[in-house]
């Protein structure tokens, strides 16, 4: 006996269903992914040396990076002297410093002003983005 066309397409798309339910099991079985650890967070401190300068005088943004969970490592880290312009974090200067250590990086502007800046630490394969708070700097 001939099963009708209606019965057949209904026993096709059942069995392709059932394929399509079973595939999510199969995949769940393959091994995970393997994620990457944690990133460290880094605590960031910073301030000028002097308060006021005059313009193009050459001045020092001196600070630490502190990670309380690691010991100083081998690798130094990138940091951004960052100005705020029209509301938007500008880079004016960069250096480095090991984690659990100090830094100095040398700035000069060439406009008198108050300045508001901090120090950006970017995001690296060990440690999380971070920023110092924001300090003053008057330019004369």
């Amino acid at each position: 006996m001939r099963m009708p066309r209606l019965t057949r397409t209904l026993a096709a798309l059942t069995v392709g269903c059932a394929a399509f339910t079973v595939m999510p099991v199969a995949a769940s079985a393959a091994p995970a992914a393997v994620h990457a650890p944690a990133k460290h967070k880094m605590k960031v401190q910073a301030k000028p040396v002097k308060d006021q300068v005059k313009k193009r005088e050459k001045t020092q943004i001196k600070g630490r990076i502190d990670d309380s969970a690691r010991a100083a490592a081998a690798d130094s880290e990138t940091l951004v002297v960052q100005e705020l312009r029209a509301g938007a974090w500008v880079t004016v200067a960069t250096g480095g410093c090991r984690p659990n250590g100090a830094f100095s990086i040398d700035v000069s502007f060439e406009v008198s002003a108050r300045l508001s800046l901090r120090v950006f630490h970017p995001e690296s394969t060990l440690y999380a983005a971070a920023y110092s708070d924001v300090f003053a700097l008057v330019v004369l």
